[in-house]
C-alpha cells in the first residue's frame, strides 16, 4: 500500500463498482429463492464493506499526489467515447422496450450489464491511450 496510485488503478476500479453493481441488481430482481444465496449476499455485502474502506484509503492518497495531466485529458477523451457508446446503448434497451421485445427485467439485466462492459471498455480505452500518449 506505500506504492503511488495511478489514475489507471482509479479507472480499473470502476470494474469492481460494476460487478458489484450487477450482483446488488441480481439480488434485488431474482423471482426465487435458494439456501444458498445467504452466504452469497453475505460474501458480497462484506467484500463489499471490506472494498470501500481500502479504496477510500487510496482515494484520499491519490488526491493527495501530484496529479498527470496527460493521463486526465486522455481519461476525460475515454469518457466522451464512453458517454457516446452508453447513449446508443440505452436507446437501443429504450427501443426495445418500446416495441414489447424485452420486458422490465430484461431490461434491467441489459442497463447494467452495459454499465459493467461499459467500465471494461473504458478501462481498456483508457490503456491504450495511456501507453501511445495520445
Amino acid at each position: 500500500m506505500k506504492s503511488k496510485v495511478t489514475l489507471k488503478e482509479i479507472v480499473g476500479t470502476k470494474i469492481i463498482y460494476a460487478v458489484l453493481l450487477v450482483s446488488y441488481y441480481w439480488m434485488w430482481a431474482r423471482r426465487d429463492w435458494h439456501d444458498y444465496y445467504d452466504v452469497i449476499q453475505n460474501a458480497v455485502v462484506t467484500f463489499t464493506i471490506v472494498f470501500f474502506v481500502i479504496q477510500a484509503a487510496r482515494i484520499r492518497k491519490y488526491s493527495k499526489e501530484e496529479k498527470d495531466e496527460l493521463a486526465i485529458q486522455n481519461l476525460r477523451r475515454t469518457d466522451a467515447i464512453g458517454l457516446k457508446i452508453m447513449v446508443a446503448a440505452a436507446i437501443v434497451i429504450a427501443f426495445a422496450c418500446a416495441v414489447k421485445a424485452i420486458d422490465g427485467t430484461v431490461a434491467g439485466y441489459a442497463l447494467v450489464g452495459m454499465i459493467l462492459v461499459l467500465a471494461v471498455i473504458r478501462f481498456v480505452i483508457f490503456c491504450v491511450m495511456d501507453s501511445k500518449g495520445v
